[in-house]
């Protein structure tokens, strides 16, 4: 029963391998004492008794009332709920300091170090590789979040459909600051629903002449993908971003002779 594979699908639950096992030991028993439990799952007596505990404390099992101690099993459906629920309160509360961190000081230090940073570098410097589709998707994000004047994107069918739900509320924020925002992709049978979303924040054209796949921001700042959409698989997708209005004013023109066709 406690395969490899279990024990990795079991850490989902929020346990590490000890919990995994002794859970897993104890599911398999209904009621148990620490010793079997230790003899059963391979852990450390020196251990058991700890890993209860904070199994008790997550939820996860019920120690019996009496001598000798025993732990009894909750319901693994039971668990599942107590286990989403809890994640639910972290990530509000989370949210809540983070919303309150808005407030306080130390934000405005964090932007004048970062602001600092800015102006020591030298501008060939400005430049990164982004690996994994949504670290592209997440610096595209923050360029479109900044973008004060145009916005323009350049890209396959496959990912037009992506970016409609990735990207969709930042381009419409982007539409309702006065941000002119144009897209050109294959328009399809497949892509019909993501033009649909596009309509009232962005005109889109159909382009399928140029095979790339490319995000501007007030003619300062690019995103391009360097693998074929066909091909790339979306933790290998990768990325360049740069900041050069020179390199991107040359990118606005050939979108623009694209766009004309």
């Amino acid at each position: 029963m406690m395969d490899q594979r279990f024990l990795t699908k079991l850490k989902e639950f929020g346990l590490n391998s000890y919990e995994a096992k002794i859970w897993s030991a104890l599911l398999s028993r209904g009621i148990s004492s620490a010793g079997e439990l230790s003899d059963i799952s391979n852990v450390p007596r020196s251990r058991a008794y700890d890993v209860l505990e904070s199994l008790e404390k997550k939820g996860f099992i019920i120690m019996k009332i009496g001598k000798p101690i025993k732990y009894i099993a909750v319901e693994p459906q039971e668990v599942l709920e107590r286990v989403k629920q809890r994640v639910q309160d972290e990530a509000v509360n989370h949210a809540k300091v983070l919303d309150e961190l808005r407030k306080d000081t130390i934000l405005e230090e964090l932007e004048m170090l970062y602001k600092q940073g800015v102006d020591v570098i030298n501008p060939s410097e400005l430049s990164g590789s982004l690996r994994d589709r949504t670290n592209m998707y997440n610096s595209i994000n923050t360029m479109i979040n900044n973008a004060e004047k145009s916005v323009v994107i350049l890209t396959s069918a496959k990912e037009l459909v992506r970016i409609s739900e990735t990207l969709k509320k930042s381009i419409e924020r982007a539409a309702k600051r006065g941000v002119k925002v144009k897209i050109g992709a294959p328009v399809t049978k497949e892509t019909k629903k993501a033009v649909e979303v596009f309509e009232k924040s962005a005109t889109i054209r159909h382009v399928d002449s140029v095979k790339t796949r490319f995000f501007l921001a007030d003619s300062k700042e690019v995103c391009f993908a360097l693998l074929d959409d066909d091909k790339a698989v979306p933790s290998y997708d990768v990325g360049i971003w740069i900041s050069s209005p020179f390199f991107v004013q040359a990118l606005q023109k050939m979108f623009e002779t694209v766009w004309k066709e």
